[in-house]
């Protein structure tokens, strides 16, 4: 009997041992699940800040584009006012020495009794003037005697022909046209022969 108490004994411990080793394992689980799940949520919580992070500097970069983009709207259109305020200043500039031209002709008028002088002083003077629309790229509309263009023309009114071969065709030009490179400025006032 001795014997089986030993052999019960024995049974009991070895019973023993495997609940611990049992237990030991599952507490090995466990710790691992649990070592797993704190690194895990080390590793949300890193995502999280440099997520963070990266929305700060994109706010940051937002409002600070934001605030350049109204730098910029606000001097271009403080530099679009000025150059319409001041844009047509060379021009004027270029026109003053006309002025001074014509003010020299009238004072010669006053004084002179030479109407050929006079003549020619004028004849000089609209040539100069010519010169400066040239060199700005404004010319006179070429009308006589053309085709009638509604893109270039403006009809007063219409008149029999002098000619069958001017029907259709401005016979008189009441007001000059010109235009600035390609584009119209100031249309014809022309007559139509019909």
């Amino acid at each position: 009997m001795t014997h089986t108490h030993e052999t019960d004994h024995e049974d009991e411990t070895v019973e023993e041992k495997s609940t611990e080793q049992v237990e030991s394992g599952e507490q090995t689980a466990d710790t691992k699940e649990t070592v797993e799940d704190a690194e895990t949520a080390e590793t949300i919580e890193e995502i999280e800040n440099a997520v963070e992070k990266e929305l700060a500097d994109l706010r940051d970069k937002h409002v600070r584009l934001h605030a350049e983009f109204d730098n910029f709207r606000r001097r271009t259109l403080k530099e679009k006012a000025d150059l319409i305020k001041s844009g047509g200043e060379k021009a004027l500039i270029e026109l003053l020495p006309v002025v001074d031209d014509f003010e020299r002709a009238m004072q010669a008028m006053d004084s002179s009794d030479d109407v050929q002088a006079l003549k020619d002083g004028l004849h000089l003077i609209y040539a100069k003037f010519q010169a400066y629309l040239k060199q700005n790229g404004v010319q006179e509309i070429e009308t006589q005697h053309q085709d009638f263009d509604t893109d270039k023309h403006e009809a007063i009114t219409k008149i029999p022909a002098p000619d069958k071969s001017l029907k259709g065709k401005v016979v008189d030009v009441i007001q000059k046209g010109y235009q600035l490179h390609d584009k119209v400025i100031r249309f014809a006032k022309v007559v139509i022969g019909e």
